[in-house]
C-alpha cells in the first residue's frame, strides 16, 4: 500500500467566532466593522454571518494539519487583535452562555433576508457557532463513497467537540445545545446513504427544480459532498474553545477519510449503517459528550464513548504517519483527559456560580498556545 498517495486529502477549516462586549460580557452586534477591517489584512478569509455578533473565518487550502494550524492561528490572532483595537472581545463557544437572540441584529444582505423570510424564527434564533472541516477528494465519486462510510464516525468526533452547555442563561443539561438549536432548520442532521454521486446530484436537482432550495448550499447536513468543491465537508461540530482542539478534530476527520480510502483501495468497505441508527449516537453525543455511552451497532450493545474514541484512534493509526498528523491528533488524548469545552465551561460555572465568569473563560481560552 506504499504506492497510495495521501496528498489529495488537503484541509480547509472554517470557524465561527462570537463578538463580545468586555463590560457586559453579552454578544455584541458590531456592524461588521471587524469583518471590514479584517478584509484589509486577510482578504476573503473573513466574512460576515447572518447575525452581526458572528465573524466567520476560513483557511486557505492546506496541504496538511501543520499548515492548517498555522492558518487558524493567524486567523484567530488577527481577528482578536482587530476586535481588541475596537474595544471588543472574541471567543469560541457553540452558544453564548446567556445572551438572547432577540436582542441581536441580523446582517443586511439579500441572502440572509431570504433565509429569514423563509425560515422566520428558526433563522432569527439560530445564534450558534460551528466548525466546518473540508477534506480534499480525488473525485466526486470517491467523495460520495467516503461520505457514506464516514457518517458512522460523526457522533464520535462530535462528542469531542461539544462546547455549548448553556443557552439564554440556563444550564441546558446538554453538552451541545447548539445542535438542538440548529435542528430547527430543514435539511439538517445525519444524511442518508447515496448509492452514487449521480443519485446525490439528482436529489439536489429535484430540490432546485421544485423550488425547495435555490442552490445546493442550502443543504445543511452534518456531512455533505460540497456542491462546488471536490471536498467532503464535515459540519457537525461545535466551534472548539482552542485552536489546538480545532486542529485535532480536523486531523481526525482527515484521517478517517484517508483510512476509508485505503480500505477502498484494498477492495474493502466499512460497514454501512442506517441514518436512523447513527442519529441515536448523535443524540447521545449532544446530551452527554464524552461522558456517556454510544451504541456499537456491530456488537449491538452500549460502549463507553471514550472507549469508542480510543478504538477510532486505533482504526486510523496506520494512515496518520502518511498524513503527518500524529502530533495534532495526539491532542485528542488531552481532550479525553481534561474534558471537552462543555465540560470545562461547566466546571467554571460549578466553581463560581457565575455565567459572566464562564464568558471570561471562553475569551481567555481563545488564543493560548498560539
Amino acid at each position: 500500500m506504499a504506492s497510495l498517495s495521501y496528498k489529495q486529502f488537503t484541509l480547509g477549516v472554517e470557524e465561527e467566532y462570537m463578538v463580545l462586549d468586555p463590560l457586559t460580557h453579552e454578544l455584541k452586534s458590531h456592524e461588521q466593522k471587524i469583518v471590514h477591517e479584517g478584509q484589509k489584512i486577510i482578504m476573503d478569509k473573513v466574512k460576515a454571518e447572518m447575525h452581526q455578533a458572528v465573524v466567520e473565518v476560513g483557511t486557505d487550502i492546506c496541504a496538511d494539519v501543520d499548515e492548517a494550524f498555522m492558518d487558524v492561528s493567524t486567523l484567530r490572532k488577527t481577528i482578536s487583535s482587530i476586535a481588541d483595537g475596537m474595544g471588543l472581545w472574541v471567543g469560541a463557544s457553540g452558544t453564548h452562555p446567556f445572551s438572547h437572540w432577540e436582542s441581536q441584529l441580523i446582517t443586511e444582505h439579500v441572502r440572509y433576508s431570504e433565509i429569514v423570510n423563509e425560515l422566520q424564527e428558526a433563522a432569527r434564533s439560530n445564534l450558534v457557532f460551528g466548525l466546518h472541516v473540508h477534506v480534499g477528494m480525488e473525485t466526486r465519486e470517491m467523495a460520495i463513497h467516503i461520505a457514506n462510510s464516514a457518517r458512522y464516525f460523526l457522533p464520535h468526533v462530535f462528542a469531542l467537540s461539544t462546547n455549548s452547555p448553556f443557552w439564554e442563561g440556563r444550564q441546558t443539561g446538554y453538552k451541545s445545545f447548539r445542535t438542538k438549536v440548529f435542528e430547527k432548520f430543514p435539511r439538517t442532521g445525519i444524511p442518508d446513504h447515496f448509492e452514487s454521486i449521480e443519485e446525490y446530484d439528482n436529489y439536489i436537482k429535484l430540490l432546485v427544480k421544485t423550488n425547495c432550495i435555490d442552490n445546493a448550499k442550502k443543504i445543511w447536513w452534518d456531512l455533505r459532498v460540497h456542491p462546488f468543491f471536490n471536498t467532503v465537508e464535515f459540519r457537525i461540530c461545535d466551534i472548539p474553545l482552542t485552536a489546538q482542539e480545532t486542529i485535532a478534530i480536523a486531523g481526525l476527520f482527515q484521517a478517517i477519510c484517508a483510512k476509508l480510502y485505503k480500505l477502498r483501495a484494498q477492495n474493502l468497505n466499512f460497514m454501512m449503517y442506517n441514518r436512523r441508527l447513527i442519529t441515536e449516537n448523535k443524540w447521545r453525543a449532544s446530551r452527554y459528550g464524552i461522558d456517556g455511552s454510544m451504541i456499537d451497532f456491530g456488537k449491538e450493545c452500549e460502549v463507553n464513548t471514550r472507549v469508542l474514541i480510543y478504538e477510532l484512534l486505533d482504526f486510523v493509526d496506520d494512515v496518520i504517519p502518511h498524513l503527518g498528523s500524529a502530533n495534532a491528533i495526539s491532542h485528542v488524548h488531552k481532550m479525553l483527559e481534561q474534558g471537552t469545552g462543555a465540560d470545562r465551561q461547566l466546571k467554571v460555572f460549578e466553581d463560581t456560580k457565575s455565567l459572566v465568569n464562564v464568558v471570561d473563560y471562553i475569551h481567555a481560552s481563545f488564543l493560548p498556545g498560539l
